[in-house]
């Protein structure tokens, strides 16, 4: 599940964040304990109790004294609005300065889009 790309507690912390984007978890869900996730996949509970501080340090989680981990009640609709934004940056914006630079009107950017609604390139 792990990769190199980046520290292990902050792939846990995308990993959380897809099951609620995904719907695998739903809001005031239970998520695994640091420790079974530890256990789970091999890791250190320090780092897997890292990965969970950050989602309860951005409100995405929150924790019952006592009882555990739980999904924040609008963790998913927070989560949708962060990809949307990053969408916009990471992908439109690069692909809109691309095709300034390339002589590409807007338009035909626009075009070329709404052409593959139906899921086949223009």
């Amino acid at each position: 599940m792990f990769d190199d790309r980046s520290p292990i507690y902050h792939q846990i912390a995308e990993a959380i964040k897809n099951d609620i984007l995904s719907g695998a978890l739903g809001a005031d869900e239970q998520v695994m304990s640091t420790n079974q996730y530890a256990a789970y996949y091999r890791i250190n509970p320090a780092t897997a109790a890292k990965g969970f501080q950050q989602l309860v340090d951005e409100g995405v989680l929150y924790k019952r004294r006592g009882i555990g981990m739980f999904v924040s009640p609008d963790a998913r609709q927070a989560l949708l609005g962060q990809r949307r934004e990053r969408f916009f940056a990471d992908v439109v914006e690069p692909m809109v300065a691309e095709a300034r630079v390339i002589g590409i009107p807007l338009e035909d950017v626009v075009e070329r889009i709404q052409a593959m609604k139906g899921g086949e390139p223009a």
